[in-house]
């Protein structure tokens, strides 16, 4: 049977499209991964000077006054940082400029009401606040003078959403750039000349600066000057409040499930077992959180604006999902392997027991990657009550099941029930999302899964079972043919060769 001209090229578009939008999420990712690492590398720094020109009791300080105001802030901001950024994608993607600015009008009313609202629920709390943080009522008035940052740290998620949503995602990475490098230019001086003193101004002026950083980039992006009463205004907000409201609901959940889990291995092991867990939970959130944030923050503007349509959200979530395991997988089997070398580096041999929990979860990383990519969806369509009742589940198991696993196999058994959990949170999105969406993972996706999951655990056998020279030799010749493979299959779908050649030759041009 033989192709007409119009079959071809249908064939050539889709072929073409695909590698398309291959090409966007690999770009995004790239780009916002070099911004979390760089951004990971500052705070290490940031750390040590802070920790010695301030000292334990300094840092204390500094991390109590962030935390209870962190607390009232997600209460407050009801999460218009995360569920707006659907909204505005999606009236972007609409292409009608005045819906555009009706949105982005609602938008900015809201961040403004609600800082507004964090803002005086701080100042009235201000003596409990004090009392509950410290112990004593002498730092009200550095509570009140505080208050003024959730207003600003909510303006700034406004016009950060706007960035995201209209997807200005080179605007949105210069950004968090300069923001955090200037933010670590104002430390450093004021914790040097004011010491303890200079906490509360830093985080001040910090915020005010990170603002206007923000909006010098969010400005370039042209909305239409419209006008929009109170009703109006809630008319439009009210699926981003109600989203929202669900999110902060479910992290104010995820922050309880985790003070029972850290109060129960205090109880059983000691505090010391749980400055190890807090470490180590800590060192494998920020290495893959390199991928995960990256893509999450170009993934979700992107599921927002194609929300009604399931079939185009699941061609889109199973690229994602590939993406996702190809860049992922070979940094988990570096982990793996090499995980003894990094803890003495980042700490001290006093931290190696650590090692078994952090190649548990390295396994785990991979179910998390392919619940994540499902996950988003249903915050993409808006699905409140189905997001809080899937968030209330997949927290009360993985709670159950850390318990049980520190119980019974301690660190190492965290690492553990981490795997398990995310692999029943893997079917449970999978089985909500197939029976509303008719989603479906493909047949390239599941093979890509299958290969780089043996790897993973090649790597772990040779991590538990062989000795340091031996470990190290073949745990690098499969870190290594991990890479190869996820290069050549980045490479079948978005000719990642000849993007390579390309940015060479304009470079050499350039020069």
């Amino acid at each position: 049977m033989f192709l007409d001209n119009k079959d071809i090229q249908k064939q050539e578009t889709a072929k073409n499209t695909e590698t398309s939008s291959y090409r966007s999420i690999f770009k995004a990712t790239s780009l916002f991964g070099g911004v979390q690492a760089y951004q990971i590398l500052i705070e290490i720094v940031k750390s040590k000077v802070i920790a010695l020109l301030l000292g334990p009791m300094g840092v204390g300080i500094s991390g109590l006054y962030m935390s209870a105001t962190g607390l009232i802030q997600n209460f407050t901001s009801f999460g218009l940082s995360s569920s707006a950024v659907r909204n505005v994608s999606e009236a972007n993607n609409s292409g009608d400029t005045k819906q555009i600015a009706r949105v982005v009008f609602a938008l900015r009313r809201l961040v403004w009401i609600t800082g507004l609202l964090g803002m005086i629920v701080v100042i009235l709390t201000s003596p409990i606040l004090s009392k509950t943080s410290f112990g004593d009522y002498n730092h009200i008035i550095p509570f009140i003078v505080l208050s003024v940052t959730l207003l600003l740290i909510q303006i700034n998620a406004g016009k950060r959403v706007i960035l995201q949503g209209t997807r200005r995602l080179k605007d949105l990475a210069k950004s968090s750039t300069i923001g955090i490098t200037v933010g670590f230019c104002i430390a450093v001086p004021l914790y040097y000349l004011l010491g303890v003193k200079g906490i509360v101004p830093n985080i001040v002026i910090s915020s005010v600066v990170t603002l206007l950083i923000t909006w010098w980039f969010a400005r370039k992006v042209s909305i239409e000057k419209v006008s929009l009463n109170t009703k109006e205004v809630f008319g439009i907000g009210k699926s981003m409040l109600i989203m929202g409201a669900a999110m902060s609901l479910s992290m104010v959940l995820a922050s309880l499930s985790s003070y029972v889990l850290l109060a129960s291995i205090r109880l059983w092991g000691g505090v010391e077992i749980v400055g190890l867990f807090t470490a180590g939970y800590i060192l494998m959130t920020n290495y893959t959180g390199l991928v995960f944030n990256a893509m999450g923050t170009d993934y979700y503007p992107r599921l927002a604006a194609v929300n009604q349509d399931n079939e185009k959200c699941r061609v889109l979530m199973n690229q994602q999902g590939v993406i996702g395991f190809l860049l992922i997988a070979p940094l988990l089997v570096m982990c793996v392997i090499y995980i003894p070398i990094v803890v003495r580096i980042l700490y001290s041999e006093k931290f190696l027991p650590i090692n078994g929990y952090i190649v548990w979860c390295s396994l785990g990383m991979m179910f998390k990657m392919a619940s994540w990519a499902i996950a988003f969806v249903f915050i993409a369509k808006a699905e409140s009550k189905l997001y809080m009742i899937n968030e209330f589940t997949v927290a009360v198991y993985t709670l159950l099941f850390n318990l049980l696993g520190f119980k019974l196999g301690g660190l190492s058994g965290l690492g553990i029930s981490f795997t398990v959990s995310y692999f029943l949170y893997m079917i449970q999105v999978f089985v909500i999302a197939k029976m509303k969406y008719g989603f479906y993972f493909e047949s390239q996706l599941i093979y890509i899964f299958i290969s780089q999951f043996i790897l993973i655990i090649c790597s772990m056998m040779v991590a538990f079972f062989l000795t340091t020279y031996w470990k190290y030799m073949l745990g690098s010749l499969i870190m290594l043919f991990s890479c190869y493979y996820s290069f050549k299959e980045l490479n079948k779908r978005m000719d990642l060769v000849n993007v390579i050649k390309l940015k060479l030759n304009v470079g050499r041009k350039k020069e």
